[in-house]
């Protein structure tokens, strides 16, 4: 195989400490020549849904590449890691949910195989650390061209784990929706397409108490008003100009949100 020139990493190590730093070193180690884009190293710790929604609106965006995401709160026990195959690019991590999303925006799974070749492998294996020793090390040889079926047998991609789809109801005038992500500025994105907003006007409520008005920029509404909009992954999103939609909603990842028109 041709290989891939990029690797792609995504997790929920932070920055203060020598994680990622290790990860970096283990690809290096085997594929020196291969480009490293950190995508995010600030996944809330042991969130899985967050780095799933982070990697898959972002992967579609990047060059055809080995995407290497751990977010592992299960790492050292029975479960699996896998490679996963898309039209696009390949995926590696922990069979946890991680990285279905992405690779359902990749084309989809072409086909699964457990990451079970101790060959592939760098020294002995921490039970707490598979992202530098094992995850890392089989990026690298799968960027230098691996075949992924050499990673270990093959998984029927129906047998994956799959995080719960969030909930999205839409009617007459109103949406529900569960909040997907809240960004560093505060913006709430919701799982509901932005397509979702054709059926409501320009004047909305929103959790049934705040009003809010429809736009496509944050200028589109005063400072400090609330603007509900079709973000950058088209998804139905809530911010504040000049504020943060966060506070004033008092919501997190997992609630639901109302939009109705007023």
């Amino acid at each position: 195989m041709a290989g891939y020139g990029w690797i792609s990493f995504t997790t929920d190590y932070g920055t203060f400490d020598g994680f990622v730093a290790a990860c970096h070193g283990s690809i290096a180690r085997v594929a020196p020549d291969v480009k490293v884009i950190d995508v995010t190293h600030h996944v809330p710790p042991a969130d899985v849904a967050r780095g799933a929604a982070v990697l898959a609106q972002t992967a579609p965006h990047l060059p055809a590449s080995v995407h290497l995401a751990v977010v592992d709160p299960g790492v050292g026990t029975a479960r699996r890691g896998v490679v996963l195959t898309t039209p696009n690019g390949l995926l590696v991590g922990p069979d946890n949910g991680l990285l279905i999303w992405a690779a359902e925006a990749l084309g989809g799974v072409t086909a699964a195989y457990e990451l079970d070749n101790k060959d592939w492998v760098i020294g002995s294996v921490s039970r707490t650390f598979h992202g530098r020793d094992v995850f890392a090390p089989a990026a690298a040889r799968l960027a230098l061209g691996a075949a992924p079926e050499e990673a270990g047998p093959a998984v029927d991609p129906s047998d994956l784990t799959r995080l719960p789809d969030p909930s999205v109801t839409i009617g007459d005038g109103w949406i529900e929706a569960e909040v997907l992500t809240v960004d560093r500025f505060g913006n709430v994105q919701l799982a509901a397409d932005g397509s979702a907003l054709s059926g409501l006007g320009s004047e909305l409520l929103v959790n049934d108490g705040v009003r809010a008005r429809r736009g496509t920029t944050f200028a589109d509404v005063n400072v400090g008003e609330l603007l509900v909009f079709a973000d950058s992954a088209d998804r139905v999103a809530i911010a504040v100009n000049n504020g943060r939609a966060v506070v004033l909603l008092s919501v997190i990842p997992g609630d639901t949100v109302r939009i109705a028109a007023r």
